[in-house]
């Protein structure tokens, strides 16, 4: 079966082909990176913008690139939530046309249900082991930071265990970036930067600590660095920016892989997978990788494409609904709303 997926749910316009087995044949993603530098952030008019200039182009490509066309296709998924309905809208309505005019079934897909799956997709020559069933993956993202257990590749199967109160931990590290001036995207200036410093130079303190619950928050650190800047003399030297983002990013990673492996342990799995976009920062897959190590826990990791939003996470998660023998009417929607939120959490997001 090859799947193809359409991926717009933020800032990046993607196109994949992948088979039921997680083979890629093709990913082709349509940056908006250079766009929204000037803002410091996603301007979500022009977003849905530059979706509607590149779906198009996009997707020819990536039909080209798996050196296939829609009919030997056998079905269309594309990312119809959560994320920024405008440009969700873009890529809903560009495959419910595709799905039509080929005569192929279409589902709409989740996309933090894209992110749980991504360590399944084989790229290139990657022969890597997949994670075993259940497993626990922390998906941390600019717009979603939480613990999963992951059952089986299906909504239903997914238990959130723990989210953030608050910030995910993405945006706090492009917040905290912007604050020092670091420009946007802030997650890789960040990570750059901080192996340049010394953590131990800048005092910050952990956020929800506490053991035994898996909650977390992240907008209280993003503070702390925010008045550490107030009260620094301008211009802001160099070194002191590096030791910030090395005391921020040690602060964050640490916290993400103590929950992560404390979340394993309490479900008593043996498999911990990584998820989402800060899954690409360095220091976080280290400080998981030996957590896990340390309890005897076997850590999974996607590729860094695999990470970052992409359509190829969308085509496999899509390929295990058409399996199943599940489709999507035409009256498909895009919201904003992931259906794996926990409905009993409190605070911001709570549904």
């Amino acid at each position: 079966m090859h799947v193809l997926g359409i991926e717009s749910s933020c800032d990046e316009t993607g196109a994949a082909v992948v088979d039921d087995a997680g083979r890629v044949l093709s990913d082709v993603v349509q940056s908006q990176v250079a766009l929204h530098a000037p803002y410091g952030g996603v301007v979500p008019e022009l977003a849905s913008r530059d979706h509607l200039r590149n779906i198009g182009p996009v997707v020819r490509a990536a039909l080209a690139e798996a050196g296939c066309t829609l009919a030997g296709i056998d079905g269309v998924a594309v990312t119809h939530r959560p994320g920024l309905v405008g440009a969700l809208l873009v890529g809903v309505q560009f495959a419910k046309g595709l799905a039509w005019a080929a005569g192929r079934p279409l589902v709409g897909v989740d996309h933090l249900m894209g992110h749980l799956l991504s360590v399944f997709l084989r790229r290139g020559a990657d022969d890597s082991p997949p994670p075993r069933f259940p497993f626990v993956c922390l998906l941390v993202s600019g717009g979603h930071t939480a613990l999963y257990r992951v059952d089986a590749p299906e909504a239903a199967a997914v238990r959130e265990l723990g989210a953030t109160r608050d910030d995910a931990a993405g945006e706090a590290f492009d917040k905290v970036a912007k604050t020092l001036g670091l420009g946007y995207p802030g997650g890789p200036a960040i990570d750059r930067l901080a192996a340049k410093g010394d953590a131990s130079r800048v005092k910050l303190s952990t956020p929800m600590a506490a053991r035994g619950s898996l909650e977390m928050s992240f907008s209280g650190v993003k503070t702390q660095v925010a008045r550490l800047v107030a009260q620094a003399a301008a211009p802001l030297d160099d070194g002191w920016v590096a030791d910030v983002c090395a005391s921020f990013q040690t602060t964050v990673t640490a916290l993400l892989a103590r929950k992560v492996v404390e979340a394993a342990m309490s479900e008593r799995v043996e498999d911990v997978v990584l998820g989402g976009g800060v899954a690409a920062n360095s220091e976080l897959r280290r400080r998981v990788r030996e957590a896990g190590a340390a309890r005897g826990l076997r850590v999974l990791v996607p590729p860094l494409p695999s990470c970052t939003d992409n359509a190829a996470m969308i085509a496999y998660a899509g390929a295990a609904r058409l399996a199943r023998g599940e489709r999507d009417a035409w009256d498909l929607v895009a919201t904003s709303r992931t259906a794996l939120e926990r409905k009993t959490r409190k605070g911001r997001g709570a549904r």
